[in-house]
């Protein structure tokens, strides 16, 4: 057992950050919002936890608070010009905004530049990384309990009638935005402790894709199934590495007999059960 975690420490361990992402994610989807940041979130949080890992020295623990709370603050002022957008002109936006962040630090001379950043101290271990994983799942279970979770429910479902009992349906909006970008900025700051280097191209579009399948394939409003979802999707291009260009041709395969099959989800297959 140890042989293999030696072996398969970095797998493991990103497996946990991308299960961070897609929860993300989540939160904004549950709100039937489909605000695709999550990359850039993770890209400010990486890149501010890094220089003052960096620069000022600061600690895994310190450096991620910082980075969290970075991301929330660029989604609250984003959440302000996005709040009347819907559907696919929200997702265009913001992956705008995704590709406008890694373009300011392409050309921002303290992230590095396209060259990227080095030095990052790899104190982000595959205790901390789950540790971190286990906290936010448990706060999504306890939130899950609360009224807040209903008015969340209540504006994917209709936003009008939402409106009609009192719901404040653009602070729930911005609310589950912040708190994505918060899941999301804990795990850039994580990605970023747990390797020695990071580029801009680390939280481009591409990423975002990886999340919105994970979400997709787990359970848009699930949060075990969006676990779930970024476990298969994290694992699945090891597994058929022997296919070697044709590796992206399972992932699609995938996504489309989830599509097909299980509209929902892989949620969708223990709640049609229930």
């Amino acid at each position: 057992m140890f042989e293999f975690f030696a072996h398969h420490s970095k797998l493991i361990d990103q497996i946990g950050i991308n299960a961070l992402l897609a929860l993300s994610l989540s939160i904004s989807l549950r709100a039937g919002s489909l605000a695709l940041a999550q990359a850039a979130f993770m890209g400010i949080a990486a890149y501010v936890s890094s220089i003052g890992a960096v620069h000022l020295g600061w600690n895994l623990g310190g450096a991620a608070l910082a980075g969290a709370l970075a991301a929330a603050l660029v989604a609250a002022v984003l959440a302000l010009p996005i709040g009347r957008l819907r559907g696919v002109f929200l997702a265009i936006a913001t992956i705008g905004f995704g590709e406008i962040t890694r373009i300011i630090a392409i050309n921002w001379p303290i992230t590095g530049g396209a060259e990227g950043l080095s030095g990052i101290p790899n104190d982000a271990n595959t205790l901390s990384i789950y540790g971190t994983l286990a906290v936010v799942g448990f706060a999504i279970f306890l939130f899950g309990r609360t009224k807040l979770a209903l008015a969340v429910a209540a504006t994917r479902e209709d936003e009008s009638a939402a409106r009609g009992v009192g719901i404040d349906v653009a602070g729930v909006r911005m609310g589950t935005l912040v708190a994505g970008a918060i899941v999301a900025g804990l795990a850039g700051a994580l990605y970023a402790h747990s390797n020695f280097f990071i580029t801009p191209g680390d939280f481009g579009f591409g990423r975002m894709e990886q999340v919105l399948v994970m979400c997709v394939i787990g359970g848009v409003t699930s949060s075990l199934g969006a676990v779930l979802g970024a476990l298969l999707m994290t694992v699945l291009p090891e597994l058929v590495r022997f296919l070697h260009d044709y590796r992206e041709v399972s992932s699609g395969a995938i996504l489309l007999g989830i599509i097909l099959f299980s509209p929902a989800g892989i949620a969708g297959l223990w709640q049609r059960r229930t």
